[in-house]
């Protein structure tokens, strides 16, 4: 749009996401930013998903940056939009998901008032997000909405916040000139620090590589499987990052986080090259800052990481590398990799472990999910969607699934719950010739279920396996280990999920056994609806390794109270 044509905030802005290179945008409207809705009326080049609850869309925004590498692109109104959102903004932060949220702000002339929702959302926001700010003048927005992709996604990608002042957006002016679309960086690694990489891998018995973290591509991913597989080196995967390396490679050995096998543990202890990539190695991965001394590890320890105030931040490694992920592996494939010979077996066994950890385990009850697991392992095809959001149903999924293409995993490393269903929305939004299953747990459902009627509205055929327990399965868990027999606030009086499902509009199942699942899975395909199937298990079965009457003796006996 030229200079001397008259505009208004809301065009600039949208024109500026255009030419940004935006496709989508989930959000809840808000009479707080109208000039934007009505920019988007005539702008074919996004389409604005209407979502039913501001952390529903943050989430879906977020799983969007996840899935493309580009920012989520998310629309609010203020107060208790921008509250709501916030749920979203703190699992792309701990994710590091490129993503920008845009709130709609009180007029410039009621700030400082207390004005009707009025919040500084600097100060809001500014323990969650990389970059915090309020546009007061539309000529500003293509300066401000460019630094906003390039923090978004540069060095440690993450969240940026926009506020909008209601009337900035409106009052029309000569329209200035676009920015030009942002090119993300990230530091590639010193060649002096690579050649020091080399001498300590050749000298290593028992090296671990353990991925994570943001910046990741498939190109990325498919490098680091050739190179792990022509170095014969192990591969680990941070807590919810099990996508980033195919787990039927003969170099992967298991996921470092919550529910990790012990004898992985034991490896992660024992390694004499711990190699941290992209991984941040927080309370999730190192369960509870136990596998590595801090600030002094036992292991010596590189660690890869684009963002130089994580190196040395909790643990202090002999080499510290400021580099991008995909840049690294990009260094590693021009280097001249030492012979594997001395760790070959470690590597094996290591691998060995893994595959015997990932053999399904009997629970109780007619509903065995370790066959679920299994069936749904060996149906779907490598690039299916997983989404999930936090529970102990997640256990099942985490452990007993093999993911082999990238992005087939959508979790939230910041545990919130009521991820799953926005997350899946999301992904068959962007990818709607892929198969996208939702985990679920009755709680977790119920944070966000309304989205399943955004789900409906687009058309958008999801399948959501809610597991009902009838109770916050993960905090009855504690519960029993600290507290044995004294239940409180956990116990849930749940809906029919199915028939929620069917009232929404969508296809609604019930599965008391696993031998029933198959075909119910099967008809939940065929409907041409988004599907909701509803598996009722066994309260007693609260993890795939143990019951609730298990570790309630457990704990009894350890405390004396009966």
């Amino acid at each position: 749009m030229g200079s001397s044509n008259l505009a208004n905030g809301g065009r600039i802005l949208v024109d500026q996401l255009v030419a940004e290179g935006v496709d989508r945008a989930f959000g809840v409207p808000g009479e707080s930013y109208l000039a934007v809705l009505d920019a988007l009326h005539d702008t074919p080049e996004i389409t604005y998903h209407l979502c039913r609850q501001e952390g529903g869309a943050a989430m879906m925004a977020d799983a969007y940056g996840k899935l493309t590498g580009r920012p989520g692109i998310c629309f609010v109104t203020r107060g208790p939009g921008a509250t709501s959102a916030s749920a979203g903004v703190h699992v792309a932060f701990q994710d590091s998901t490129p993503m920008i949220l845009f709130i709609g702000q009180v007029a410039r002339g009621m700030t400082e008032r207390e004005a009707f929702q009025e919040i500084d959302y600097r100060r809001m926001y500014g323990q969650m997000a990389k970059w915090v700010a309020e546009i007061d003048d539309a000529r500003r927005i293509p300066e401000m909405v460019s630094r906003a992709f390039h923090t978004a996604t540069s060095g440690r990608p993450g969240p940026v916040v926009l506020a909008l002042p209601e009337d900035m957006l409106s009052t029309p002016l000569p329209a200035p000139a676009l920015a030009r679309p942002y090119h993300a960086s990230s530091g590639y690694p010193d060649p002096a620090l690579m050649d020091e990489f080399a001498r300590r891998l050749a000298r290593a018995k028992r090296p671990l590589l353990i991925v994570g973290g943001g910046g990741w591509s498939a190109e990325a991913k498919a490098e680091l499987e050739a190179v792990a597989g022509a170095a014969r080196l192990p591969v680990a995967a941070s807590f919810r990052c099990q996508d980033y390396f195919d787990n039927t490679h003969e170099s992967y050995v298991g996921q470092v986080g919550i529910g990790i096998d012990p004898k992985l543990a034991a490896r992660v202890r024992d390694s004499d090259l711990l190699i941290l990539l992209g991984s941040r190695f927080g309370e999730m991965t190192s369960s509870g800052y136990s596998l590595m001394q801090i600030p002094n590890p036992d292991q010596p320890l590189v660690h890869v990481y684009p963002d130089p105030e994580e190196l040395g931040r909790v643990y202090r490694p002999e080499l510290a590398i400021q580099a991008g992920s995909a840049a690294f592996v990009r260094a590693l494939l021009t280097m001249e990799l030492p012979d594997s010979a001395a760790w070959r077996d470690w590597t094996a066994s290591a691998r060995a472990d893994y595959l015997a950890h990932n053999t399904p385990t009997e629970i109780p009850g007619k509903l065995q999910l370790g066959k679920v697991m299994d069936w749904l392992r060996e149906t779907l095809p490598p690039e299916a969607i997983m989404t999930n959001g936090a529970g102990n149903y997640t256990g099942w999924l985490h452990r007993f699934y093999r993911f082999r293409a990238f992005r087939s995993q959508l979790a939230p490393t910041s545990g919130s719950m009521g991820y799953g269903l926005p997350a899946a929305v999301a992904a068959k939004a962007v990818h709607p010739d892929r198969p996208v299953i939702c985990f679920a747990g009755d709680g977790c459902f119920q944070m966000h279920g309304q989205e399943l009627a955004t789900a409906v509205q687009y058309g958008l055929k999801i399948i959501v396996l809610v597991f009902n327990n009838g109770m916050l399965g993960t905090i009855r868990m504690h519960q029993e280990n600290h507290y044995p027999a004294r239940v409180s606030a956990t116990d849930l009086v749940n809906p029919d999920f199915a028939a929620l499902a069917r009232a929404y509009g969508a296809h609604g199942e019930v599965v008391e056994s696993d031998a029933d699942f198959p075909e119910a899975f099967r008809r939940a395909e065929a409907s041409g609806k988004p599907a909701l199937i509803e598996l009722r298990m066994d309260p007693e079965a609260i993890t795939p390794a143990a019951t609730l009457s298990g570790l309630r003796a457990k704990a009894q006996q350890k405390t004396g109270v009966a």
